[in-house]
């Protein structure tokens, strides 16, 4: 996390790649990467409220995210890169339920098109309240909406 003066002032290592069985039938990442010990949560960015990290696969535990709003997290921040058919079936769902359950917003930027590796990610950045409602929506591509 950089802040407005350019200082890094927060870092978050993914810390649940090696905790679901879902992980061994969509992919190998937790053989790439190595995972964070614990959760990063009192970023006080104000406006609008604390920010709670996670990356991408995190979204499917949604302990992750009551011990970030336990300790005081206001928001949630989801980035990812899901795959054309995971995104297809499970992005927008997580994010509202995570909004939901921790009556929270959730900030979800995802990366979008076709990759030099061939890898296709599934885009639809998305920010959601706490009522899960979509409240900012960008299908594909760069930019702000």
């Amino acid at each position: 996390m950089i802040d407005a003066a350019g200082k890094r002032v927060a870092r978050y290592d993914k810390i649940t790649c090696s905790m679901s069985p879902f992980r061994a039938a969509t992919s190998n990442i937790a053989n790439r990467l190595s995972h964070g010990r614990a959760a990063n949560w009192s970023l006080p960015i104000r406006p609008p409220g604390k920010l709670g990290l996670s990356v991408c696969y995190d979204m499917r535990f949604p302990e992750l995210y009551r011990e970030l709003v336990s300790k005081g997290a206001e928001w949630l921040a989801m980035p990812a890169a899901f795959t054309v058919p995971t995104g297809r079936a499970h992005w927008e769902t997580l994010l509202r339920a995570r909004a939901i359950e921790n009556l929270c917003y959730v900030v979800a930027p995802a990366q979008s098109g076709t990759h030099t590796s061939g890898r296709e990610t599934y885009g639809d950045s998305l920010i959601v309240d706490y009522w899960g409602q979509v409240l900012s929506r960008l299908a594909n591509g760069s930019g702000v909406e």
